[in-house]
């Protein structure tokens, strides 16, 4: 559902991670799909095909073994699949590391039956803008001089928003956090804290020090994520408390620097460090507009891991 708000709001389609999620969003009615992953394996292959039966789909690659395997999904779908080439800029995480690569992988693509070279895919880090252009200038040069149109150039990231115009080529942002944002978009600067529309609902099951308590919710809820964040999640009700420390069920609360305290049995809400993990650690959302509880939403793609 709230895909389809992103589309019906002005998206052009909706990125996914893995194929599972796409799966989902399939199912959901949603028909212009990215899968920005390396999909290997004859398994995820097949899957693959039977999705381009339902949806467009475009998928990335770094690599020639990813190519080579598209390419009979391609066939077994029995239609053109639209490839675009990772590229790192300076996450360090997936992606080809020169222009150069970019180039040779784009022409392999553009080689290959069934598949079609479609663009590049980046994820530049938020203080490598200058460095992502340098790279994305002398990879589109040798796209050109290889005959090769780049139709897409993708760039992503929540914190990125802040830098929307900063790559001059682009033509997409792939932003994913936004839809519910939390402390690390708070502390990127893309968020204010009436921005994060999702709270954790936890009780205060113990209070067994003048100055520490306990929540009932530890690292299945709020996750171990810190991302450069003091603590494991903001209490809104007692914004000096600390959830400094987490085990699996509970959430350790440092309440020193409280004027007000929680006591035993007090529900407080607490906005998390990374709303991403949280939402897959739950079935359903509670929909909540003035404090009145009006719905509630299926976590559709929950656990969809492959």
């Amino acid at each position: 559902m709230l895909a389809k708000l992103q589309v019906e709001a002005g998206a052009r389609g909706i990125t996914c991670q893995k194929l599972g999620e796409a799966e989902v969003m399939a199912a959901g009615g949603l028909d212009d799909i990215l899968v920005s992953y390396n999909i290997l394996g004859e398994r995820n292959l097949g899957r693959l095909a039977a999705l381009m039966g339902r949806a467009k789909m475009t998928v990335a690659a770094d690599s020639a073994t990813t190519v080579d395997g598209l390419a009979g999904a391609a066939a077994a779908a029995g239609r053109t699949l639209d490839v675009v080439v990772e590229c790192d800029t300076g996450m360090r995480r997936a992606g080809v590391e020169t222009p150069g690569e970019a180039v040779a992988l784009a022409r392999r693509i553009a080689a290959t039956p069934g598949l079609a070279f479609a663009g590049l895919l980046l994820y530049p880090p938020p203080d490598r803008w200058a460095e992502t252009q340098t790279f994305f200038d002398a990879a589109r040069a040798g796209l050109r001089d290889a005959g090769l149109d780049c139709r897409i150039v993708s760039t992503g990231g929540t914190p990125n928003l802040a830098h929307l115009s900063a790559l001059k080529g682009a033509t997409e942002h792939r932003p994913g956090t936004y839809i519910f944002n939390d402390r690390m978009q708070m502390a990127a600067g893309v968020a204010r804290l009436e921005d994060c529309a999702v709270a954790i609902c936890s009780t205060v099951v113990s209070r067994a020090g003048a100055d520490r308590g306990i929540l009932d919710a530890g690292s299945k809820m709020l996750t171990s994520d810190q991302f450069g964040q003091t603590g494991f999640g903001l209490v809104l009700e007692h914004p000096d408390a600390a959830v400094n420390a987490l085990s699996e069920e509970h959430g350790f609360l440092d309440l020193s620097a409280c004027a007000s305290k929680p006591g035993i049995g007090d529900v407080v809400r607490v906005v998390p460090n990374h709303v991403c993990a949280v939402i897959n650690m739950v079935d359903r959302l509670v929909a909540v507009r003035g404090g009145e509880i009006v719905g509630e939403l299926e976590v559709a793609a929950r656990g969809r891991s492959v």
